[in-house]
């Protein structure tokens, strides 16, 4: 098995006149990669990967995610583009469906949002090439488009995927897939085993499986963990395809109307804690990571707890020269 790399997500509710600051102590901290979120009504991420990359010498910045029908494949080309000259090899731009109700709400829901990613991400790939494309798909149209400037380099194109047909398309089409959080390591292997069909489908070979996983250390491992049960059940219920991957979906929705929400925190078994999370001293978080690993993920993303000031500070001095010294890095 090759050496898993080790990235924490800038939260985009952290302000962002604090992205350099904080992308230098990752890098200094020895994470390999930085990875933004693109939501709407927040700071931009394509902005902010300039920011970050700027600020650092060899950190990879990810995108995760771009929302598909809210972005023109020439424009999301062209914004690749400059970041992939300026940084080449740096640069993990990751493409999505948008949150439904957001790309609604701004005019842009597509027709078909499986197409629409997939004639997105094609229609990109094939721009950053060099390539002359014409496409006339249900929400993409590109009339003889051809890029001017290419990046020497074309960098991976990430696909943010959750059910099947998604991550079967991520195979597809994608150097790799982005798994969202609460991905415990029995979600893991059912996501690879749904990428893989997508892969042999279309004759690829290297892919990618980074995963976001929510992580809170600290010495005092109780309060840790409180902190991630908080956190987590106010999300655990409406994670349908999260839940069903570990055969819980049932216990779970009997579990709230037993205990409401208002309990979900202080009555949740620790097995559900330790499938979505890792949370607790440095040797219990440091075993939960490995666990997701093992399960076939390649990346481990630090998900901080509701956007936690205090996060990378804590992976800093209790998790990473574990983690590296596992690893044979330190």
């Amino acid at each position: 098995m090759s050496v898993p790399s080790y990235g924490v997500i800038f939260h985009p509710r952290f302000p962002p006149e604090t992205l350099a600051g904080f992308a230098r102590k990752a890098e200094t901290a020895g994470f390999d990669e930085l990875w933004l979120w693109d939501d709407c009504f927040l700071p931009g991420a394509l902005t902010s990967a300039a920011i970050a990359l700027s600020a650092t010498q060899k950190l990879k910045v990810g995108i995760g995610l771009l929302p598909a029908p809210a972005y023109n494949p020439l424009f999301m080309a062209m914004e690749i583009t400059t970041l992939a000259r300026a940084f080449p090899g740096r640069v993990l731009p990751g493409f999505g469906h948008g949150v439904g109700s957001w790309m609604t709400q701004i005019g842009a829901a597509p027709k078909s949002s499986l197409n629409t990613l997939a004639d997105t991400l094609t229609s990109v790939r094939r721009l950053l090439a060099g390539e002359m494309v014409t496409t006339h798909g249900q929400d993409v149209n590109l009339e003889q488009v051809q890029m001017q400037t290419l990046p020497a380099l074309i960098p991976p194109l990430y696909v943010g995927a959750m059910r099947a047909k998604s991550l079967q398309l991520a195979g597809r089409v994608g150097d790799g897939t982005l798994l969202t959080g609460m991905s415990s390591p029995a979600y893991v292997r059912w996501a690879r085993a749904q990428i893989q069909r997508g892969i042999l489908e279309a004759g690829r070979k290297e892919h990618r499986v980074v995963v976001y996983y929510d992580v809170k250390v600290g010495l005092d491992g109780a309060a840790a963990r409180a902190a991630a049960r908080k956190s987590l059940a106010s999300r655990l219920p409406w994670a349908d395809i999260h839940l069903e991957s570990l055969g819980i979906a049932a216990e779970v929705a009997s579990f709230v109307q037993t205990h409401g929400q208002a309990g979900m925190a202080e009555h949740m078994p620790d097995e559900w804690l330790d499938a979505f999370c890792a949370a607790g001293t440095p040797q219990q978080v440091s075993a939960g990571i490995q666990r997701v690993i093992e399960a076939g993920a390649d990346t481990v993303i630090f998900q901080p707890l509701d956007g936690d000031p205090d996060c990378l500070d804590e992976y800093t001095r209790y998790l990473m020269p574990l983690l590296k010294s596992a690893d044979g890095r330190s």
